[in-house]
């Protein structure tokens, strides 16, 4: 396996692992949970992509920056815990 498609694995892995986290920790309803790791999901990936545009390398791991994606993912994840709870 290449150096990119474990980091997509690894990507994909720890970006599930945040969302299932985020909805044990706030909980909610089944719905909820497919909200929130697409949210994760989608925060990792422009996170990591702001992280390579911005040459932020800290907590880098092959070409996966680890750092810019988590925070990017943890960003998305609250600012959809937000605007979903504000639809209620």
């Amino acid at each position: 396996m290449s150096g990119t498609a474990s980091s997509i694995v690894l990507g994909f892995l720890l970006s599930t692992a945040y969302g299932t986290l985020f909805h044990v920790l706030i909980g909610g309803p089944a719905r909820r949970l497919i909200l929130y790791l697409i949210a994760a999901w989608l925060g990792f990936a422009i996170g990591h992509f702001l992280g390579d545009i911005l040459l932020i390398d800290w907590f880098r791991l092959g070409p996966l920056n680890l750092l810019s994606a988590s925070v990017g993912s943890w960003i998305a994840l609250f600012a959809s815990w937000w605007l979903a709870g504000r639809a209620n």
